[in-house]
């Protein structure tokens, strides 16, 4: 994962501030966080968490991608990918709730077997059995989103 730069993110978000027309007050109140606490963002100070990115995307009408990209959050070509099809999956309104967790787990459990997991740069002494499906019983899950029923069926 890259490490954050958060002067490079306080002065990207200073100047989309200022194309928005907001004072600093003005985001801070929209994003819901103190105008002390974004002032040290934007000077680089600070690094904010992914949730607080994202209620400053929100205020600003930006992508919060974008911001965690600037942040350094997320690698802006590996990461992509996988944000999108994340997003597709809980988007779908013909999966309910359980079907689309179990197939969020099988999607992170090839991720990882195939070295682009979360645990993926701890090596091959991370604990995790390559031919296990790292850690997600694939059937079992597959068997246990089978077993919910599906009230359009």
């Amino acid at each position: 994962m890259a490490s954050l730069n958060v002067g490079n993110l306080g002065e990207y978000l200073r100047e989309q501030r200022r194309n928005a027309q907001l004072s600093l007050r003005q985001l801070a109140d929209a994003a819901g966080v103190s105008n002390p606490y974004l002032s040290q963002i934007e000077r680089g100070l600070r690094k904010p968490s992914a949730e607080v990115l994202q209620q400053v995307a929100k205020a600003l009408r930006i992508s919060a991608e974008t911001l965690y990209v600037r942040a350094g959050i997320l690698d802006a070509e590996r990461d992509r990918d996988d944000v999108e099809t994340r997003a597709v999956i809980l988007a779908d309104p013909s999966l309910n709730e359980r079907q689309k967790q179990v197939l969020l787990q099988v999607y992170e459990s090839f991720r990882k077997e195939n070295g682009f997991g979360a645990d993926a740069d701890a090596g091959p002494d991370s604990g995790a059995d390559p031919d296990s499906g790292a850690g997600v019983d694939v059937d079992a899950a597959v068997d246990g989103a089978e077993t919910v029923k599906n009230p359009h069926s």
